[in-house]
């Protein structure tokens, strides 16, 4: 039976890999939490309006081929 001859402290098994694999991921990390940073400062430059959507729907009845031309005005496709 052959033995395993290729066993090292510094592989890709040891701690080579152990120090490729958590840089990775705190690499992975900062990407994550640097968009999630420059999201959430868009959001509060630009604050999200939900007028928009909400202030014609009063007019907007449950069966009715007008409902077509209310959405387009909301989407602006007049």
């Amino acid at each position: 039976m052959a033995e395993n001859t290729n066993r090292g402290l510094f592989t890709l098994n040891g701690i080579t890999g152990m120090l490729i694999a958590t840089a990775l991921l705190l690499g992975i990390l900062f990407f994550l939490e640097s968009n999630a940073i420059k999201v959430e400062n868009a959001a509060i430059k630009k604050p999200y309006d939900p007028t928009i959507f909400t202030k014609d729907l009063d007019t907007v009845k449950m069966i009715s081929k007008d409902n077509l031309k209310v959405m387009q005005k909301l989407w602006g496709k007049e």
